[in-house]
C-alpha cells in the first residue's frame, strides 16, 4: 500500500507563501491522479488542486491563481506552492492519490483510497 507523507506546513502572515510537499513511497503513483485537499475547522474537506497522469493540472476556483500544483517524478514528490495566503486558507492540508488504474481525475473524494496524515497551515491577519 502506498504511503503519502506531507510536509511544509506552518504559520505565516497574510500575504506570505508556503510550499507543501507530498512524497509517495511507490513510484508507480507518478502515473496516478493525485491531489491536494484541505479541511478548515468546522468545515467539510474540500479539493484544492489535482494533477493527472498526463501532468494536466486542475485548481479549484477558490485557489486559482495564488496556488500551483506540480510534481517531480524523479523525486516521487508532489508540491503545492501557495502564494498570497489569506486567513481563510487556514486548514489542515492533505495529499491523496487514486489508484494508477483509475480513469478519471476529479475532486470526488471517495475515489481517493490513499491519504497522507496532513500538514497544518495557519495564516494570521
Amino acid at each position: 500500500q502506498v504511503q503519502l507523507v506531507e510536509s511544509g506546513g506552518g504559520s505565516v502572515q497574510a500575504g506570505g507563501s508556503l510550499r507543501l510537499s507530498c512524497v509517495t513511497s511507490d513510484n508507480t503513483y507518478k502515473r496516478a491522479c493525485m491531489g491536494w485537499f484541505r479541511q478548515a475547522p468546522g468545515k467539510k474537506r474540500e479539493g484544492v488542486a489535482l494533477v493527472d497522469r498526463t501532468a494536466r493540472t486542475t485548481h479549484s476556483d477558490s485557489v486559482k491563481g495564488p496556488f500551483t500544483i506540480s510534481q517531480d517524478n524523479a523525486k516521487n514528490t508532489m508540491y503545492l506552492q501557495m502564494d498570497s495566503l489569506k486567513p481563510e486558507d487556514t486548514a489542515m492540508y492533505y495529499c491523496a492519490a487514486r489508484r494508477p488504474s483509475a480513469t478519471w481525475c476529479n475532486f470526488y473524494q471517495p475515489d481517493f483510497p490513499y491519504w497522507g496524515q496532513g500538514t497544518q497551515v495557519t495564516v494570521s491577519s
